[in-house]
């Protein structure tokens, strides 16, 4: 019997039967997207939120293993509570029927479906209780009329089972390509009735950045001088899990188009981490330097997805070094993907490093394109620092990176699936600080300001909006030192209290328009 997770089905079920009162967008004015179908809503991630991280017959994941080592989390902490949204997810979906809004991102954890990676004949307290859930909740499901919370669902969201790495090494070997597909079969099996939003990966550009080149995420792989890890190779590695990731992807799209999509009536996208890099100067070289940094970030996963190919930048700058897709392999690609998801927060500068002198840092070096990243120019921020060391307040990045998506893939749909302010906390801080976060309420208006204008002026085909985060949470390598939530979590006690940016939030979503900015004017 395959295993499959009873809180997934039960919290997906949930989120969308929860709340059928919930007050529906009327009066979205926006081309291309009709009134009902326009998404506004908070994200989320099953390691950051879930916790419970043994319970009911879990497997383990490679950020449980990761978090529990010595000196890889700031403040020594882990993800095996996080906000135990696993046990308080009814209280949850309350805050989230406040605020009034219509999806809910979130993603399955992979080790919590299949806890063990032998195919066949294994079950979990998950799976004997499904048919159970199923049967209590489903006829509330059928009643829903429609104005319920959608839930819009990450197949891995940075968390893997821990045996994938201890097996085969996880993304450097094409083992995984068959994995995932079996793992993603399941979830639309079982859970494709309900979900009319899949993702496969989330910012896959930073999984293999983070973990295979610096080697701060899991499983630590790099080389000098990008890190000093016990092994790894900075300059190839990235380059193989990437090839990896595109290929389960294909996979996954694979078999949901074949199996399931017709019948479950879905769509399935991928989510890609979207930094605006603008320019230095006016000078060629550094415009041909930002175009190089997005081929090196985003078009490395999307230009084979939707174009066939790896960037035309990548194979100047790489040549063999850069994997080849085979004939086979382009066949599964054609099948691309129904959507974009955009996580975007900040921007920078890029300097051109090939032909002009560059100091050694981020960007710099040939595997990432010769395009330095820097967030100052002649000694001025592209935009306001925050507290958050890479979070600059640059409104225009909004605009221009949703464009320069538009423009590069045919507008395809995009959605927003993650924009958000983050607070580094002072223990110190008082209520006012904790809770009136004017600073969160005036990042998030100016960028949806943005994105207003770009969707009015540029016909960008946006179709959704989501908030990171309904909730502070554990946020990686940071720990629980950064705060980005709509609610203040006191981890003691793991009270939910909303701030003056939830409030905000429900009121915008209340006026039904993004053109309620302008009026604001």
């Amino acid at each position: 019997m395959e295993t499959v997770s009873a809180f997934h089905a039960f919290l997906i079920i949930e989120i969308m039967c929860f709340s059928i009162h919930i007050v529906s967008c009327n009066h979205i004015s926006l081309k291309g997207n009709s009134p009902s179908n326009f998404l506004f809503g908070t994200a989320s991630s099953s390691y950051q939120f879930e916790g419970a991280f043994l319970n009911d017959g879990k497997g383990l994941n490679n950020w449980d293993v990761f978090t529990h080592k010595p000196g890889t989390i700031l403040d020594g902490t882990n993800g095996d509570t996080a906000v135990d949204q696993y046990h308080l997810y009814q209280e949850d979906l309350g805050l989230m029927n406040n605020i009034g809004v219509n999806s809910y991102r979130l993603s399955i954890s992979w080790a919590r479906i299949l806890p063990t990676l032998l195919k066949g004949g294994q079950e979990t307290c998950g799976s004997m209780f499904i048919h159970k859930y199923d049967m209590y909740f489903l006829p509330q499901h059928i009643s829903c009329p429609g104005v319920g919370i959608q839930p819009f669902v990450t197949l891995t969201h940075y968390d893997i089972p821990q045996e994938l790495e201890d097996r085969y090494g996880a993304w450097l070997s094409s083992l995984l390509q068959e994995d995932f597909r079996y793992y993603a079969n399941i979830c639309f099996k079982f859970f494709g009735d309900r979900v009319k939003y899949w993702s496969t990966f989330n910012e896959p550009n930073v999984v293999v950045i983070r973990g295979y080149r610096s080697g701060i995420y899991p499983p630590s792989h790099c080389s000098l001088p990008f890190g000093n890890c016990t092994s790894g190779d900075s300059e190839r590695e990235p380059f193989i899990a990437a090839h990896n990731i595109i290929l389960s992807h294909a996979a996954a799209v694979n078999i949901y188009r074949t199996k399931y999509q017709k019948k479950q009536g879905g769509s399935i996208g991928m989510v890609m981490n979207a930094v605006w890099y603008e320019p230095i100067s006016n000078s060629l070289e550094d415009r041909l330097a930002a175009e190089r940094a997005q081929s090196f970030y985003i078009n490395w996963f999307l230009d084979p997805i939707l174009h066939g190919r790896y960037p035309a930048e990548m194979h100047e700058l790489l040549g063999a070094d850069l994997p080849v897709f085979s004939k086979f392999d382009l066949e599964m690609l054609k099948n691309g993907l129904d959507f974009i998801g955009i996580n975007h927060y900040t921007s920078f500068y890029s300097k051109d490093c090939m032909f002009s002198p560059c100091e050694p840092g981020p960007g710099a070096s040939r595997t990432e394109g010769y395009a330095l990243r820097t967030a100052q120019k002649d000694g001025v921020y592209i935009g306001e620092p925050t507290s958050v060391d890479w979070i600059y307040v640059y409104p225009q990045g909004m605009e221009k990176m949703v464009t320069y998506i538009k423009e590069r893939y045919n507008n395809t749909p995009m959605f927003i699936t993650e924009n958000g302010y983050g607070v580094e906390e002072n223990p110190n801080s008082t209520n006012e600080e904790l809770f009136h976060d004017v600073k969160r309420v005036e990042y998030l208006r100016s960028y949806l300001q943005a994105l207003a204008d770009t969707m009015r002026t540029k016909a960008a085909d946006v179709r959704g909006y989501f908030v990171w985060s309904l909730l502070d949470d554990f946020e990686w390598t940071s720990g629980y030192t950064v705060k980005f939530g709509l609610h203040h979590v006191d981890y003691g006690t793991l009270k939910r209290t909303p701030r003056l940016s939830a409030s905000w939030y429900r009121q915008f979503i209340a006026n039904n328009t993004l053109q309620i900015l302008s009026a604001q004017e």
